[in-house]
């Protein structure tokens, strides 16, 4: 699962034998570089990232490449998760004649977060990248470049500022104020809490499983074993509610993207 995983069973680190629980931390979140190029560290969380872009091209290649008027199963499923995407967040959103130019950005992005954190509960990998906040931060930033540039296109640049901060004059004397609260919110705010909100999810869920995980083998000693068995439950239990978050978050994440898009290309009143 993780280095403290694994040091973990080397050690054969159990309650009645004196030794302290290896209680995970931030140290499980960070790995040691497979490879370096002078200042370029490549590690397992970037080995993963780069996995699930090929899994996803790779997937969608297969399932289209050849498509068929009876599709196969490859098809069938690639098709199911197109169209979840595009009817069941991109056309909710932005409706189908102006949503549609966006949904193989909103499909490519649902897909690459989903599998990045689907990797917390594949044997060998065992974590989810988005747990390390370079990654949703990374995202989160390629959405608020296009939020914006969409906003200033559709807007231009006086427009696109009235749009941002919600300039209206008739608001009156708290005018100042409500634009200074939307400028913070969607300007400064937005970009952070679109990339934490996937982040601490993943983060907290990842620290959840080691933290069972390894009190069942730190347990299994002794009469131990009965409470490593209830912690060992609690892994299984865990892990299949991860398997629905991870949906959701992927789900949540595409969702506030398509509504920012939804907001830049509003009119403004």
């Amino acid at each position: 699962m993780s280095d403290v995983t694994t040091l973990a069973s080397e050690t054969n680190c159990h309650i009645f034998e004196g030794c302290a629980f290896p209680s995970p931390g931030l140290h499980s979140f960070v790995f040691k570089p497979i490879f370096s190029i002078g200042s370029f560290h490549f590690n397992k969380p970037m080995l993963l990232a780069l996995l699930s872009t090929v899994v996803v091209i790779g997937f969608f290649w297969a399932a289209f490449n050849k498509p068929k008027l009876i599709p196969g199963k490859m098809q069938m499923v690639g098709e199911a998760g197109y169209d979840f995407v595009r009817r069941g967040i991109v056309y909710e959103t932005l409706g189908k004649k102006q949503g549609e130019k966006y949904v193989p950005f909103m499909v490519s992005l649902f897909f690459f977060v989903w599998i990045m954190n689907l990797w917390s509960v594949i044997p060998l990998a065992q974590f989810p990248v988005t747990s390390i906040i370079a990654f949703p931060a990374g995202l989160a930033g390629v959405v608020y470049v296009l939020w914006m540039s969409l906003t200033f296109k559709k807007h231009g640049f006086v427009g696109g500022w009235k749009n941002i901060t919600g300039y209206d004059k008739s608001l009156g004397g708290i005018l100042p104020l409500v634009v200074s609260l939307e400028f913070l919110s969607n300007v400064i705010v937005r970009p952070f809490t679109h990339a934490v909100r996937l982040f601490a999810n993943m983060f907290a869920g990842h620290v959840l499983l080691l933290l069972f995980t390894l009190a069942s083998w730190y347990l299994l000693n002794g009469i131990g074993i009965i409470y490593a068995g209830v912690s060992f439950v609690m892994v299984i239990v865990l892990t299949a509610f991860e398997l629905f978050i991870q949906a959701i978050q992927a789900y949540v994440f595409v969702l506030l993207a398509t509504s920012y898009v939804q907001g830049a290309l509003a009119e403004h009143h």
